[in-house]
């Protein structure tokens, strides 16, 4: 999703005074995704979105409590399909991304299921 139509959702909940309040449970699935999709620094990231750090870590943590108890599940799955023969993707998704949860709880984000098979071969 683009940050400049995420941050006129998120202005629209947003009072008089400043405050972001009262958004709703499919915004946030939105602000995580994007969040999740996101690979710059988190000021960029907020700033794109116009909401400070400490209100965006309340969203976060709303957000994230949402997607633990399933409120997301199965709205951006894609199946995909490997050759017999040759045990490449057929089909390529808009999003085919592989996340790595590393040692020490470094996270490792990989566009591409080849890149994380050679990452393991090398890293073995």
């Amino acid at each position: 999703m683009d940050l400049v139509v995420l941050k006129k959702k998120i202005n629209s909940y947003r009072t008089s005074s400043g405050k972001v309040t009262n958004l709703p449970n499919e915004l946030l699935g939105e602000i995580l995704h994007a969040w999740e999709q996101w690979n710059g620094p988190a000021l960029g990231f907020y700033t794109a979105i116009g909401v400070n750090y400490k209100k965006m870590a309340v969203i976060m943590g709303k957000a994230k409590q949402l997607k633990r108890d399933g409120a997301f599940d199965g709205l951006q799955f894609t199946e995909i399909t490997l050759d017999q023969e040759s045990g490449q993707v057929m089909e390529v998704p808009p999003c085919s991304g592989v996340e790595l949860v590393w040692e020490g709880g470094r996270i490792i984000r990989f566009s591409r299921v080849e890149m994380l098979l050679d990452f393991l071969k090398k890293a073995a």
